[in-house]
C-alpha cells in the first residue's frame, strides 16, 4: 500500500470516528434526554433567540439529537452540521456566555469539532459517500468534498 493510499484511508477512518463519536455522545448524552423530556421541559427551557421556550427546546432536540444521528451515519452530513454549529455557538457564546471557560469548555470542544468535520466532510466510510458512487458512479473520496 502506497504512503499517499495509506493516509487517504486513515483520513476517512479519522473522519469516522469524529463522526460517531461527536454524533453520537451528543444523540446519547444530550439529545435523547431532551427529546424524553420535552413535554416536562418544553415550558421552562431558555429562549435565547426570543421565539419561546417550546420552539427553541425543539430546534436544539432536532440539532442535538436528529443533526447528530445525522451526523454519525454521515447523512447529508455538512447540511446536518448547520443547525448542531449553530446550537453550540449559542450554547457557548450566549447561555453560557457570562459563565467561566470551565463551564464553557463542553460545547467550544463540539463546537470545533462539528466546524472540522463541516469543513473536512463525511469521508468515505458514509452515507454520503454510499449515495454519490449509487447515484453519479463518484469516487467516493469525492462525496467529502
Amino acid at each position: 500500500m502506497g504512503m499517499r493510499l495509506l493516509f487517504t484511508e486513515y483520513n476517512d477512518v479519522g473522519k469516522l470516528i469524529l463522526r460517531l463519536f461527536f454524533g453520537l455522545t451528543m444523540v446519547f448524552a444530550h439529545g435523547l434526554g431532551k427529546l424524553s423530556g420535552f413535554g416536562d421541559r418544553m415550558d421552562s427551557f431558555p429562549d435565547p433567540l426570543g421565539v419561546g421556550s417550546t420552539m427553541s427546546l425543539a430546534l436544539v432536540v432536532g440539532a442535538e439529537f436528529f443533526c447528530a444521528l445525522a451526523v454519525a451515519l454521515g447523512l447529508f452530513t455538512r447540511a446536518a452540521l448547520i443547525p448542531l454549529i449553530i446550537t453550540m455557538f449559542v450554547a457557548v457564546f450566549v447561555i453560557h456566555g457570562e459563565d467561566p471557560f470551565k463551564k464553557q469548555e463542553l460545547g467550544l470542544t463540539y463546537l470545533f469539532a462539528y466546524l472540522a468535520l463541516f469543513f473536512a466532510g463525511a469521508g468515505r466510510f458514509s452515507v454520503d459517500a454510499l449515495l454519490a458512487r449509487r447515484v453519479g458512479g463518484h469516487s467516493p473520496h469525492n462525496a467529502s468534498h
